[in-house]
């Protein structure tokens, strides 16, 4: 998905969508917004809806497309809708890559993907959108384990927050899906109720 430069698009949506701008640089601009912004009258419900779709749409790093078919499905499904959007939208294999620390940002957890050296349940899976359960065990395929690529893994997954509903296996190089994903087990930058509210005005 083309998206331009990140740390532009991350102070016009007001949160730090790519881990890549969560700097000290972007905190300290984010602070000084804040202080000399002039106010300029609200969003209107629409525009601030809509914001919340994008902040949404770039956490995940899914095209427009993608996006409204994952909504259509959430609306789709039985139950609650707004979890059944977050279920969705996490249980991207991308995702859960990128959540568990495997990969520093998203871009790279799709390439892992895409490359071969992520397996589910001990199968190569290199479809980044693949969805995966609760009791699913996400690894790094045997072949790939002493790649450069993850050469850093201790460090990298040690210094990440990892969601309440998976849980790592750092000797393994593991992850078990112990549950499905919510918004209060998981931390979102974007209101999920007004991106449905988008979706269905």
């Amino acid at each position: 998905m083309q998206i331009g430069p990140r740390y532009k698009k991350a102070r016009y949506l007001g949160v730090p969508i790519f881990r890549k701008t969560q700097t000290q640089k972007y905190a300290m601009r984010a602070q000084r917004k804040v202080k000399t912004t002039k106010r300029r009258g609200g969003k209107s419900e629409y525009g601030r809806q809509m914001l919340e779709k994008q902040k949404a749409r770039y956490s995940y790093g899914v095209s427009g497309g993608q996006f409204t078919n994952y909504v259509r499905k959430a609306l789709q499904l039985s139950g609650d809708n707004a979890k059944n959007l977050i279920r969705l939208l996490e249980g991207r294999l991308d995702n859960v890559v990128v959540r568990s620390g495997f990969a520093p940002t998203r871009s790279a957890a799709r390439q892992m993907v895409s490359h071969g050296h992520i397996t589910v349940g001990g199968k190569i899976v290199n479809i980044p959108s693949c969805q995966v359960n609760a009791g699913d065990i996400v690894g790094i395929r045997e072949g790939s384990k002493s790649k450069t690529l993850f050469a850093k893994l201790d460090e990298e997954i040690k210094g990440t927050k990892t969601p309440a509903w998976m849980m790592i296996d750092l000797e393994k190089k593991q992850i078990r899906i112990a549950g499905e994903p919510s918004a209060e087990m998981t931390d979102l930058l974007f209101d999920v109720r007004s991106v449905l509210e988008f979706y269905t005005r």
